[in-house]
């Protein structure tokens, strides 16, 4: 919540008197800080795209500080979970069942990122084959997640997820990243993790926690060899 009615105005190219209006109004989402008002940026972008209110596509754009060390796989997972029996009779129940799941911080809102994870399935399944999903937001900048995750979900029942093999999906990777470069960091790792047959088999067997971290930790020390 570090955005100004200033700055608020500046991003979408409207007057401050409009934000005063919004806000007065009730129509926009906002909070009250020491007596001031301030945004939520990724909030405020969402809420002005939603009504296609033709933000530049540079409000999007964020600086990425490379020096920041690339999350591990490893690492991701323990921020994120591993889910075991996630119930749900189809995809849409399913992916509902997974938000509720997610660890995330308090201020995300849950609701908005399932509308998000269901329309980056509509425009392309994230299902890659052999009974396997990776849902993930087309945007990742714009949740404002501080820290990356992945939430390995095992389902109840396979479900139809639309995949490339038309094979129904039992396993879930969800990708929750706070910036374009390490969604795709995790996302290259996950795919060369899913070839290795020792990770594979633990996956496939739904293996415990211990043995799932057990197989990516042999994995890393191989290549770290």
């Amino acid at each position: 919540m570090n955005t100004s009615v200033k700055d608020a105005a500046s991003l979408l190219s409207v007057s401050e008197k409009t934000i005063y209006r919004w806000i007065k109004q009730e129509v926009v989402p906002v909070y009250r800080v020491n007596e001031q008002y301030r945004f939520n940026r990724a909030e405020l972008l969402e809420w002005a795209t939603s009504r296609r209110m033709g933000v530049s596509p540079e409000a999007f754009h964020e600086a990425e500080d490379t020096s920041i060390p690339l999350p591990t796989l490893i690492e991701s997972l323990e921020t994120g979970r591993i889910v075991y029996r996630l119930e749900g009779k189809n995809r849409v129940q399913v992916m509902s069942g997974l938000v509720d799941e997610l660890s995330l911080p308090e201020e995300v809102d849950r609701s908005y990122l399932l509308k998000v994870l269901n329309a980056r399935e509509e425009l392309a399944s994230t299902g890659i084959g052999n009974g396997i999903a990776i849902p993930h937001p087309r945007n990742p900048v714009l949740l404002h997640i501080t820290k990356p995750s992945v939430t390995l979900a095992f389902l109840e029942n396979p479900i139809d997820f639309d995949a490339l093999d038309r094979k129904p999906v039992h396993t879930l990777f969800c990708l929750i990243s706070p910036t374009l470069r390490a969604h795709l960091h995790l996302l290259s790792k996950l795919s060369f993790a899913l070839r290795d047959p020792g990770f594979k088999t633990a996956i496939e067997n739904q293996g415990s926690r211990d043995e799932i971290f057990a197989a990516m930790r042999k994995l890393n020390e191989t290549l770290l060899r």
